[in-house]
């Protein structure tokens, strides 16, 4: 079993950056891929990253690219999702989430209980 815990939402500007954090209690093992989604008012959670934790393979939404950076410490069971250059559209809950079963996006089963990002214009 693994429990998610994010931090580092908030109020930003736009065009400002924000560094998420989700930490990882339990063992996550070679083949799981963690992920951020994000969750905006009247809308469906989407896919924002995701990252093998054994290789550190990377896998983004279009609408992130070149944005936003995911990225992991193994020995501190750490994730991170580097945003820069906010909009106001990404204004969201955002959620650290687990997969033990590959990078399809229906395949998460573990997920934090996220963190609010807001951007103003």
């Amino acid at each position: 079993q693994v429990q998610l815990v994010e931090s580092g939402g908030g109020l930003v500007q736009a065009g400002a950056s924000l560094r998420l954090s989700c930490a990882a209690s339990g063992r996550i093992f070679n083949n799981y891929v963690m992920g951020w989604f994000r969750q905006a008012p009247g809308k469906e959670r989407e896919f924002v990253a995701a990252i093998g934790w054994y290789g550190g393979s990377t896998s983004y939404a279009d609408s992130v690219k070149r944005r936003f950076t995911i990225s992991r410490e193994k020995d501190k069971n750490m994730v991170y999702l580097q945003m820069n250059s906010l909009k106001p559209e990404d204004t969201a809950v955002y959620y650290c989430a687990g997969s033990r079963k590959g990078w399809d996006t229906s395949s998460y089963d573990y997920w934090g209980q996220g963190t609010q990002v807001t951007v103003s214009s």
